[in-house]
């Protein structure tokens, strides 16, 4: 009974040890991979925002799947200043894609073109799913699909059914 419990208890112990590497390289990526050029917010900082306009930065077949609630497609390959014009240039605008990288060159083009409220999500969606926050599909309902962007990047998305379109 006593090697069962000790074989369990190592088995728990490297499954935790695992999540931990793999949250550390995910910071250590992010570091790297997320301009500096936007301010940065993180999911305990976003949940505290009030009046925010949230700004998905995938491309369209991602947002399908699942995004934060209320989030405004714009886009990455096909955004476009235009289809944002309603947004006033002193608006809370916190842009995310999977990780931060698209999200942080839009965020870059919003405050060139004049945004002076504009923070990147650090970490993105797949932190926000990593951390256990909801998303939602098309009908506004909560969902556990997570578009993983490709199987390359999908490895730092935890939780959820990763998605491939």
């Amino acid at each position: 009974m006593n090697k069962i419990l000790f074989l369990t208890l190592i088995m728990f112990s490297s499954k935790i040890m695992q999540a931990q590497i793999q949250s550390k390289s995910f910071d250590s990526l992010l570091h790297v991979m997320v301009t500096k050029a936007v301010p940065t917010v993180g999911c305990e900082d976003l949940k505290k925002m009030k009046n925010v306009v949230l700004l998905d930065t995938r491309e369209r077949r991602e947002y399908e799947v699942s995004h934060l609630k209320n989030a405004q497609w714009v886009g990455f390959e096909k955004f476009d200043l235009k289809n944002i014009a309603a947004i006033p240039k002193d608006a809370n605008i916190v842009v995310y894609c999977s990780i931060g990288v698209r999200s942080g060159k839009i965020g870059e083009k919003l405050m060139k073109a004049g945004f002076t409220n504009v923070h990147n999500f650090y970490g993105s969606i797949f932190e926000w799913v990593n951390q256990g926050n909801p998303v939602y599909d098309m009908a506004g309902k909560q969902t556990n699909k997570i578009h993983g962007y490709n199987w390359k990047w999908g490895i730092w998305c935890n939780k959820g059914e990763k998605v491939y379109e």
